[in-house]
């Protein structure tokens, strides 16, 4: 069952598919957080090598399937596929916007 996200949301995921780290920071503020695998990225450059990083490590597949909200937080729950260590899993990413960006996200699995 299809789900309807946030447009700076779905906008991530279209990006993520598309395995592109500048689309990837582009989703984002300038001033952004991503907190993933115990590890934070602040700015639209360091969240870029971040996709770049993950990119060359692995490959997948991320199929969002569940949305709420928690704490002022947009939760995404995401079903993950791929050649990754405890592949396929469920993440959750914990989405802040920002206009039409997305500001913080962490990804907790």
């Amino acid at each position: 069952m299809a789900i309807e996200l946030p447009t700076a949301i779905a906008n991530y995921f279209a990006a993520d598919a598309g395995l592109s780290a500048e689309a990837i920071a582009a989703c984002f503020t300038q001033a952004a957080v991503v907190k993933d695998e115990g590890r934070t990225y602040a700015g639209r450059d360091a969240i870029r090598g971040w996709k770049d990083e993950a990119s060359a490590k692995y490959t997948y597949t991320v199929e969002p399937f569940s949305i709420a909200s928690e704490g002022g937080r947009t939760v995404v729950t995401s079903h993950l596929v791929g050649d990754f260590p405890g592949s396929p899993t469920d993440l959750r990413y914990f989405f802040i916007p920002d206009g039409d960006k997305i500001g913080e996200l962490e990804i907790i699995p």
